[in-house]
C-alpha cells in the first residue's frame, strides 16, 4: 500500500475513470487526483470509498457527495458553486470512464458553459474492453449504449441499425438481455454473428460467442449475471453485388497485396474484411 501525496490542483472539474471490476486497473494519475481533489463526487460514494481504501487514499475531511441520474438536477448547482469558489472538484463514475453511458454528461456541459476547465484522467471503458477481446471487426464500430426497455421501441431502434457497416456495441442488463437478443435476431437476422461479454476484468469474466439466435437461446436457458456488453457484427452491404465486388477486388490486387486489397475494399464498401479477404485470396490463387 502506498501513501499518496496530496498535491495542489488548479481549480476545475476532473473526470476520473474507475476500474470495471479489478481494482488494480486504476491508473496512477487517477490515484493522484483522488488524493488531491478538494471535493470528491461519485455516482456511488460507497464504491469510491472502497476503491480509495484498497489503494490507501484517505478521504480525510473533504466533502464526498453522490451525483447520479436521480439527483443530478438538485446537485449540479452545489457542484458549480464549489467550482466558482475555485475548488478542484473530482467526479468518478461507478465503473469505467465518466460520460460513457453515465449521468456526468449534464455536469460537464454545465461546467463548460460556466467557463470552468474540465480535465479527464482516462482509463477503462467496458465497450472498448469488449471490442478488444471479442474477435469482431474493430476498424469501425457504433456505440449504441442501452436500447429501449419496451420490445416495440427496441425493435424500431434496431431497424435503424440494420444496414450500419460497423460492429454494433450495446450495454444491457442481465434481466433484459435474453429479450434484447431475441429482438435483435428477429430484426438484424438470426445468423448474424454476435458476442455477449459479461463481468469484464472480474473473476467470472465470460465471453459467449455465436449467432444472435444462438445467444438468445443460450440466455433463455442459462441467464447471465453481472454487467453485460453485447457486440453484433457489421451488416453486409447490399449495395455491392458479387460481380461488382469481384471486379473491385481484382482491380485492387493489381497494385496491392491480398491483405492490403482486402483492407481497402472492406473500408470502401463496408463489407466484412474476412469475406473480402477470402475472395481476394481465391482470386490471387486462380491467377497464379
Amino acid at each position: 500500500m502506498q501513501n499518496w501525496e496530496k498535491r495542489v490542483l488548479t481549480p476545475g472539474l476532473y473526470l476520473v475513470a474507475t476500474p470495471l471490476g479489478n481494482a488494480r486497473d486504476i491508473t496512477l494519475r487517477a490515484l493522484d487526483l483522488l488524493a488531491s481533489a478538494d471535493v470528491l463526487v461519485a455516482e456511488d460514494t460507497r464504491s469510491l470509498r472502497k476503491l480509495m481504501e484498497i489503494h490507501g487514499v484517505p478521504p480525510g475531511e473533504r466533502p464526498m457527495v453522490a451525483y447520479h441520474e436521480h439527483n443530478g438536477a438538485r446537485m449540479r448547482p452545489k457542484l458549480l458553486h464549489w467550482l466558482e469558489e475555485g475548488r478542484a472538484v473530482l467526479y468518478a463514475s461507478e465503473a469505467g470512464t465518466p460520460l460513457v453511458a453515465d449521468p456526468g454528461f449534464d455536469l460537464v456541459r454545465a461546467a463548460r458553459a460556466a467557463g470552468h476547465p474540465v480535465t479527464a484522467a482516462p482509463g477503462p471503458v467496458a465497450a472498448i474492453t469488449a471490442l478488444s477481446i471479442a474477435g469482431l471487426p474493430t476498424d469501425r464500430f457504433l456505440f449504441e449504449g442501452f436500447l429501449p426497455n419496451a420490445s416495440g421501441q427496441r425493435k424500431s431502434a434496431l431497424k435503424r441499425l440494420c444496414d450500419v457497416p460497423a460492429t454494433l456495441v450495446f450495454y444491457e442488463s442481465p434481466k433484459r438481455v435474453a429479450a434484447m437478443l431475441r429482438d435483435a435476431a428477429e430484426v438484424l437476422g438470426p445468423a448474424r454473428e454476435a458476442r455477449l461479454c459479461r463481468e469484464l476484468t472480474k473473476k467470472f469474466e465470460e465471453i459467449r460467442s455465436g449467432t444472435l439466435q444462438e445467444l438468445a437461446e443460450g440466455c433463455a436457458q442459462t441467464p447471465p449475471r453481472g454487467e453485460i456488453v453485447v457486440l453484433v457484427d457489421r451488416a453486409d452491404s447490399e449495395t455491392v453485388n458479387e460481380d461488382d465486388l469481384e471486379r473491385l477486388v481484382k482491380e485492387a490486387l493489381i497494385d496491392h497485396s491480398v491483405r492490403d486489397a482486402a483492407d481497402r475494399i472492406s473500408a470502401e464498401t463496408g463489407l466484412p474484411r474476412r469475406k473480402v479477404y477470402q475472395l481476394a485470396l481465391k482470386l490471387e490463387r486462380d491467377t497464379s
